[in-house]
């Protein structure tokens, strides 16, 4: 299982660089925090909802959620689903409010 920190994923956005970030969470989850620009696909419809993200499957795919537990799964779906190069967000939205960005509400 290939990880990213917070640090390395907030580097990639400063610099521009082509990554897609899927957040897992839930709807309600999302509305509380959110990072803008990410793709938002729930860990329940994964599986199903794939190939929405297919032109991705060799690019760089970041996984996120909460703390980093349902997109580890997330990961797993993804990769099982031929995706290359997924990766999931060690510590989730949380790390990112804690570590890089404040503003970002916790809960």
């Amino acid at each position: 299982m290939q990880n990213c920190t917070v640090d390395e994923l907030n580097g990639k956005r400063q610099r521009g660089e082509d990554v897609l970030i899927v957040d897992v969470r839930t709807a309600s989850e999302l509305a509380i925090a959110d990072l803008g620009g990410v793709c938002h696909i729930p860990l329940d419809e994964i599986a199903m909802r794939a190939e929405e993200i297919a032109a991705w499957k060799d690019k760089e795919v970041i996984c996120m959620c909460h703390h980093g537990m349902r997109s580890a799964r997330a990961q797993a779906i993804l990769q099982h689903a031929g995706f290359t190069n997924v990766r999931n967000l060690t510590g989730g939205i949380h790390a990112w409010s804690t570590q890089i960005d404040p503003g970002v509400p916790q809960y």
